[in-house]
């Protein structure tokens, strides 16, 4: 059987998940859609044209009409009201967590709640609390800095939406090191998003940074240029290019012609 791939969207999230079926659809169909949490409300968003990795992908399951939109707007206002009961309960239980969001899903057979916190929560009698209420499977998931901000969503310091909530899959380890690699200022409102930790992007180029950087003299080194002595004020790495200062004058000088004519 040929089977097409399709780029979906859910309702709390701006990235795209990819699901195959049998049957055709067009861009901006809604259809419901098989996943790990159960069936869930999306609209399609994309027609993949790669098909060759639709083995391992779910499969939606038909197109959605009528009825089930408004079951999935019912859904909607039910997921803001648990939130707002969840938070109720979490201040009446004393529990030291912040509720993010609670979501449905289409059958309602899951009611999954994002929260974070300091510290691990015992939150066994906030379950079995809401558990009564709402008659159905809980998930309570406590997320971190990073989880939070791509839940929450936002606008980076690019002045485009946040890179967590739009297409990155997983989010990479972030070290210092990337910072320093690419000689940013180490100034947290530089560096760091709007989770509070690195920024994500500074591992994309930083693989170039690191290629270029190679042979490289840190500032403060000293050096000849035109048989004087000079100190590496700057540098710029993807240009292979230092500042210089000679005497009171300040050059730039490519790293390469000067790279047999180092004196220290």
């Amino acid at each position: 059987m040929e089977y097409n791939v399709y780029g979906v969207l859910f309702n709390n999230n701006c990235k795209t998940y990819y699901f195959k079926s049998s049957d055709k659809y067009e861009i901006d169909d809604y259809v419901i859609v098989d996943t790990e949490k159960g069936e869930q409300y999306a609209k399609i968003q994309k027609i993949a044209n790669n098909k060759e990795a639709y083995h391992d992908l779910k499969e939606i399951i038909r197109k959605a009409n009528e009825d089930d939109k408004k079951i999935f707007m019912k859904n909607l206002k039910d997921s803001n009201s648990a939130c707002i009961k969840c938070k109720e309960l979490v201040k009446e239980l004393g529990l030291e967590m912040n509720v993010i969001d609670a979501t449905f899903n289409f059958d309602r057979s899951q009611l999954v709640i994002n929260f974070s916190a300091d510290e691990r929560i015992d939150f066994r009698d906030l379950a079995k609390k809401l558990a009564g209420i709402y008659r159905t499977r809980i998930e309570l998931h406590q997320i971190g800095a990073r989880d939070k901000a791509k839940q929450v969503g936002g606008v980076g310091v690019c002045g485009l939406p946040m890179c967590c909530t739009t297409y990155l899959n997983e989010i990479e380890s972030i070290s210092m090191n990337k910072a320093k690699n690419q000689n940013l200022a180490l100034n947290p409102s530089k560096i760091n998003g709007n989770c509070g930790r690195l920024l994500c992007c500074l591992c994309y180029e930083d693989e170039e940074y690191t290629r270029c950087s190679k042979g490289l003299l840190p500032v403060g080194s000293i050096i000849k240029v035109d048989n004087e002595d000079a100190t590496i004020v700057s540098v710029d790495i993807l240009n292979r290019k230092y500042k210089v200062l000679v005497g009171e004058e300040k050059r730039d000088v490519p790293a390469e012609s000067i790279k047999n004519d180092r004196s220290k």
